[in-house]
C-alpha cells in the first residue's frame, strides 16, 4: 500500500475509532486524523511482531481490524494524556 493509501486509511479508521468509542475528545477533524495514521502504523507494528501477521491489500480484514485496534489504543493514550494536561 502506498503512502497515499495509508493517509486515506488512517483517516477512515480514525472517523470509525471516534464513533465507536463513546466520550468526549479534546481534537477535532485533524486531530483524529492523525491518531488514525498513527494508530494504523501502531496497529500494523504491533500485528507484525506479536501475531507475525502483517498487513495485506486495502480490502483485507487484516488491513482495517490491525489499524482500529491500534487507534482504539492510541485514542485511549491521548485521552489520559489530555485529561492530565487540562488538570494542571
Amino acid at each position: 500500500m502506498g503512502i497515499l493509501g495509508w493517509i486515506v486509511l488512517g483517516f477512515v479508521v480514525g472517523a470509525l475509532v471516534k464513533l465507536v468509542v463513546p466520550g468526549d475528545d479534546p481534537g477535532g477533524v485533524v486531530v483524529t486524523g492523525l491518531l488514525g495514521i498513527v494508530g494504523a502504523l501502531l496497529g500494523g507494528l504491533v500485528g507484525r511482531t506479536l501475531f507475525g501477521t502483517g498487513l495485506g491489500d486495502f480490502f483485507d480484514l487484516r488491513t482495517w481490524v490491525l489499524p482500529f485496534v491500534g487507534s482504539v489504543i492510541l485514542l485511549g493514550f491521548y485521552r489520559l494524556v489530555a485529561r492530565r494536561r487540562a488538570r494542571t
